[in-house]
């Protein structure tokens, strides 16, 4: 938190969240692996690093916390802890039409939490036949530099950073199988009918479920795109349409941390 606030011309970061309740091995890598590639944890309980965050609040440099990427019962057992001060403003998650979260936005809802949808266009954003990037030549001369793989497990969506040409390097996983959701026929279907892009018919999906949506671009037509989202509305039929398109499928899995104590999602929701 010291070190976010000295980059910022303000006196407090808000909302402050808890990334994820899987707590890692504490030492110089931010994502320690064992020789299997899979992440070490520690035994830190999550309910204590929720107090340390409440502490924050206290103590001015926040005012607001939340949660990412917990599940129903990890949020129940946060709500019930005892001389909780704090609960959690917003929830970030993963959701898109292949992965709907239709049990646990509503949860999170009556219970007073906000939710953010990461991913909001599901897996990466490539079109049939773009090249694969963990094909490249220069990206496995590093992952062999690390000693690691491209891509270590099944859609697991971590990423390795490192250094290449002065720059920073990150490396997501992408599978070949992996379903484009902005490619789905019935959403270019809807899209047309509405003039709009898919990425904008996706992210109007959101907003009508009154879940807020972080797309992510770096091209500023693609960023001023993103905001002309609320001159058309999505009828009750089409908002069934995108509903009906959910396969439970998850991009960021985490599969490096699925034997952690507190995976998150082992759960139902």
């Amino acid at each position: 938190m010291a070190l976010a606030l000295s980059y910022s011309p303000h006196s407090y970061l808000s909302p402050y969240k808890t990334g994820t309740q899987l707590k890692l091995d504490a030492g110089e890598d931010m994502f320690p692996l064992d020789e299997s590639g899979m992440v070490i944890p520690s035994n830190t309980d999550y309910l204590d690093t929720w107090e340390a965050m409440e502490e924050l609040v206290d103590c001015g440099l926040t005012k607001a916390i939340g949660i990412s990427n917990f599940n129903h019962d990890q949020i129940e057992r946060l709500l019930r802890k005892p001389n909780l001060k704090y609960k959690p403003v917003n929830h970030q998650i993963e959701c898109h039409p292949y992965l709907t979260q239709e049990k646990l936005i509503p949860y999170c809802q009556s219970k007073g939490i906000s939710v953010t949808a990461y991913r909001p266009f599901g897996a990466h954003t490539l079109n049939p036949g773009d090249p694969i990037l963990l094909e490249d030549p220069k990206i496995k001369e590093i992952a062999a530099r690390h000693k690691k793989s491209t891509a270590q497990g099944t859609g697991v969506g971590w990423r390795v950073q490192t250094t290449f040409s002065s720059q920073s390097l990150e490396i997501e996983d992408l599978n070949p199988g992996d379903p484009i959701l902005l490619e789905d026929p019935k959403i270019k279907e809807i899209a047309a009918r509405h003039k709009k892009s898919t990425a904008q018919v996706l992210i109007r999906f959101h907003i009508q479920r009154n879940v807020a949506v972080i797309p992510k671009s770096d091209k500023p037509h693609r960023l001023e795109e993103n905001f002309k989202v609320f001159d058309f509305e999505l009828t009750k039929e089409e908002m069934e349409t995108l509903l009906g398109l959910n396969r439970n499928w998850r991009d960021c899995l985490m599969a490096q941390s699925v034997n952690h104590k507190d995976y998150p999602f082992k759960a139902d929701y």
